[in-house]
């Protein structure tokens, strides 16, 4: 008994000796380590919901640009956004995958402002995942077809098909 208590404080030792050679030379503030997501146990809360829009180019394009004014073409789908789900995408809850390309002019309003704001500067060819905070979507209100509760976060994998 008393061999494997030995062991397993030198075992111990050689622990903290690893960790603190790996250990940064520097100390680290409070304010430089980010905070984990908050999550409530026990609760059906998704997580952190987001709070701006977030734009990232999966595929950039190289035809003409989508600018203000402009006849925009895309294809997409739509998913409650879902920070802890895989990719962030919850129930998927619309799509124009199989179907025509939906066409809208950009920045008149037609489309939620996360749409208005995400698509701006795009290129023909082009992928972006959009990820829209609910006052740039639905807000407080639910979305037409009871598909969208208020409040949510959407996220949507667009392709700019054609602008005219």
């Amino acid at each position: 008994m008393q061999r494997s208590s030995i062991f397993a404080a030198v075992l111990c030792a050689l622990a903290t000796s690893v960790a603190q050679a790996q250990a940064p030379s520097t100390p680290v503030t409070p304010a430089e380590v980010p905070a984990p997501p908050a999550m409530v146990v026990g609760s059906a809360t998704p997580g952190p919901a987001a709070e701006q829009l977030i734009v990232t180019d999966t595929k950039i394009g190289t035809g003409r640009e989508a600018t203000t004014g402009s006849t925009v073409y895309m294809h997409y789908s739509g998913w409650l956004y879902r920070p802890l789900a895989k990719n962030m995408h919850g129930k998927l809850f619309d799509s124009s995958v199989g179907r025509e390309p939906l066409d809208f002019t950009l920045g008149a309003g037609r489309v939620i402002k996360g749409w208005d704001q995400g698509i701006q500067g795009m290129r023909v060819g082009g992928k972006r995942t959009l990820i829209i905070p609910s006052d740039l979507a639905y807000g407080s209100r639910a979305a037409p077809g009871g598909n969208i509760p208020p409040n949510s976060a959407l996220i949507f994998d667009v392709e700019l098909v054609d602008v005219k």
